[in-house]
């Protein structure tokens, strides 16, 4: 078991009970093993006993050993910390040394600058008069008219040469021309000469791909007046065969990455040289890409010439945008604005009338064809005329001042005809936003607007209203079409596809300008004058249905209906009349729920509710109605009241409510009466209301009725 008891059984995860479970098993005798009778107590105390005397032990050992390990690390820790000791008096030592070492470095340095500005002051008058002795020996040379020297002979030093010759051209101006005149005379002469060599090998080197050389040639050329025309013929080749494409935008573009690469190589100033080559690109490829362009369909196709013009002037703006990641200079911004101006200046400045114009022509020709698809020559609709005075006193006494419009069911309204008037705004929304100056931007877009106002809201929609207003028949009309719900429901489908462009395409561009102030006035005026329209058709429909209710309860409603002359003998729930009133009336509240949206359809039920309670209200007040025809009279009550349910308004309902409860009248026995009268639905009815409903009933003499409302 010595051997068993090691350090090694206490490692991490160590559970106790688990551990004397595995020594007692372990015990001959201390376990389950044999059952009961096996088991022996005392062999199981001896082995506990003796296991831990050997775990005491153990604990001695590991013990003395934690002890050995602890004074082993001191020890070691005391070694170490002499060692850094050392080492940080080593390090100061060498600081130190090194101190001293800059300090001695700094003083020869001292002396070392001394002496080179000795020597410098020394030598650089030495050079200049080198310098001005070889210089004079080249211009005894031009003096003699003889150029011996190698340097202008061979073709190879032709650098060497140039710098020479740039020196004597400048010091040949300073020199009196009447002594001087020849030999200035032969130094511009090998001046240009040489400048024209130049540009000849730089223009050879660019044709062969020679970077190393071009920049070697540019940089001698820099002196010199050519440098320019270098530039010129650099940018001159390198649009050599760059437009290959059908898309020049695309080309200028590649062409400028390329360029941009290389100049930078090249020249020492290469925003300079980039600039002069966008110039270039725009002053001649663009410019005469866009005259091309849109002089060809300018007078010819006004719509293609805007479309052309919008094109462009994007993919400028786009192309002029990507250029602004080169380096042209410090404003870079205002240069490539110039330049798209200078384009496009002349076609700007006379835009916005050519897009009013087409719009104008465009629009007038999108309504021509639709009238002329309907065979309809479009009558005038005047202010102050005698048909507006008719048309006034009809609306509001509905007298028949001559025959209404017969439209034959047509509203001349056209989503097909609004969605290409709202296109083609859109469009000149767009351009107008990309072509328009800034300041002008809020006058041209609501210049457009007023357009889209004119032809849309007025020639067309309002047209549409005036002749569905027109066809309204009169109130007394029977079996009347009643077409203009078609109108409304078409009026505001548009309108709400109207007023979509309004906020989507217009209110960015002026929001923040007065012409915003203006542009919501006149959409508020057209709405409002198209409500007042709208308004009016809508209560001359209303009236015509109840004109054609009443013409049913007048032609099927019989004074019999409610005064049988065989009182047992009555076998209808609710009579004709009221069965023809409900489908006529059901057909029209859908209709009603068609042609209407959100609130409008509660309001116009509303208002065609009350005039419905009040017709049956009214016809039933001319009746007589015995004990049986009362009966009958509230069951044609409850099925009016069955279709005031299909309006899906309380007060429509609460209304053939209470004209049910009134109706109760009819029947009730005399000596209950005054107890109905009181009742809750009744209570806060005018008691002549009550009394008038009372008095239709033929036994209101006999029964001496009259006493309860005395």
């Amino acid at each position: 078991m010595a051997n068993v008891t090691t350090a090694q059984l206490f490692e991490e995860p160590f559970d106790a009970d688990e551990y004397i479970e595995r020594l007692a098993w372990r015990t001959p005798g201390g376990g389950s093993k044999g059952g009961a009778e096996a088991f022996d107590p005392k062999k199981l105390l001896e082995e506990f006993v003796n296991h831990i005397e050997e775990l005491k032990q153990l604990d001695e050992r590991i013990q003395r050993k934690v002890e050995k390990l602890e004074q082993q690390c001191h020890r070691e820790a005391k070694e170490f910390a002499h060692k850094v000791q050392d080492l940080q008096r080593s390090n100061q030592v060498a600081f130190q040394h090194f101190q001293e070492l800059d300090e001695h470095i700094s003083y020869v340095a001292t002396k070392v600058c001394h002496l080179g500005d000795q020597l410098e002051g020394v030598n650089t008058p030495r050079q200049r008069a080198v310098e001005a002795q070889r210089l004079m020996t080249y211009f005894n040379e031009f003096l003699d008219g003889e150029l011996r020297s190698d340097v202008f002979n061979n073709p190879d030093k032709i650098k060497e040469a140039a710098d020479i010759i740039q020196k004597l051209h400048l010091i040949a101006q300073e020199l009196p021309f009447d002594r001087f005149s020849d030999v200035k005379a032969k130094i511009a002469s090998k001046y240009h000469d040489l400048e024209r060599q130049l540009i000849q090998e730089f223009t050879a080197a660019q044709r062969r791909g020679e970077i190393g050389r071009m920049r070697e040639v540019a940089a001698v050329l820099l002196h010199f007046k050519g440098y320019a025309h270098c530039v010129d013929v650099y940018i001159k080749q390198c649009q050599e065969g760059a437009y290959m494409r059908n898309d020049v935008f695309e080309d200028i573009a590649i062409l400028c990455q390329r360029v941009n690469k290389q100049v930078g190589e090249v020249f020492c100033s290469p925003e300079t040289v980039m600039a002069k080559l966008i110039q270039s690109i725009f002053e001649n490829k663009i410019q005469a890409h866009v005259k091309e362009k849109l002089d060809e369909t300018r007078n010819s196709d006004v719509e293609q010439y805007l479309k052309n013009l919008y094109d462009l002037y994007t993919r400028t703006t786009a192309l002029a945008a990507k250029l602004t990641d080169f380096n042209l200079g410090s404003d870079k911004h205002t240069f490539l604005s110039k330049l798209i101006k200078n384009i496009f200046s002349s076609y700007l400045e006379s835009y916005i009338d050519m897009e009013r114009q087409y719009l104008q022509n465009r629009s007038g020709m999108i309504l021509q064809r639709y009238y002329d698809s309907k065979n309809h020559q479009k009558r005038p609709v005047g202010t102050g005329s005698i048909q507006e005075l008719k048309e006034r006193i009809r609306q509001r006494t509905n007298l028949p001042l001559g025959p209404s419009i017969d439209t034959h069911g047509e509203t001349f309204l056209s989503q097909e005809v609004v969605v290409n008037l709202l296109q083609e705004t859109r469009h000149a929304f767009e351009r107008c936003n990309k072509l328009s100056d800034p300041a002008d931007l809020p006058k041209n877009a609501f210049s457009i607007f007023l357009l889209l106002v004119e032809y849309l809201c007025v020639d067309h929609i309002d047209y549409a209203l005036e002749i569905g207003l027109s066809a309204i028949p009169s109130a007394d009309a029977k079996n009347a079409n009643l077409y203009f719900l078609d109108v409304v429901q078409q009026a505001n489908t548009i309108f709400h596809l109207f007023d979509k462009q309004f906020n989507d395409h217009l209110m960015p561009l002026i929001s923040s300008s007065p012409k915003l102030t203006e542009c919501l006035h006149k959409k508020k005026e057209v709405i409002e004058q198209m409500e007042v329209k709208l308004d009016t058709g809508i209560d001359r429909t209303l009236n015509c249905m109840i004109g054609q209710m009443k013409h049913i309860l007048a032609t099927e409603q019989k004074k019999t209906d409610f005064k049988p002359e065989d009182e047992n003998n009555v076998m209808i729930q609710y009579t004709t009349a009221c069965s023809k009133v409900c489908a006529y009336v059901s057909k029209q509240v859908e209709r009603v729920r068609r042609s209407m949206d959100g609130k409008n359809v509660d309001t116009v039920l509303t208002e065609l509710g009350v005039r419905f309670h009040r017709l049956i209200h009214e016809h039933l007040q001319q009746y007589s109605y015995s004990s049986m025809g009362g009966m009958l009279a509230i069951c044609d009550v409850a099925e009016y009241r069955r279709s005031a349910k299909d309006f899906r308004v309380p007060l429509v309902l609460q209304l053939f409510d209470t004209l049910h409860a009134l109706c109760n009248l009819l029947v009730v026995a005399p000596d209950n009466l005054k107890q109905v009268c009181s009742g809750e639905q009744l209570t806060n009815l005018d008691r002549n209301l009550l009394h008038a409903f009372v008095q239709l009933r033929v036994d209101y003499r006999s029964s001496r009725l009259g006493r309860h409302f005395s």
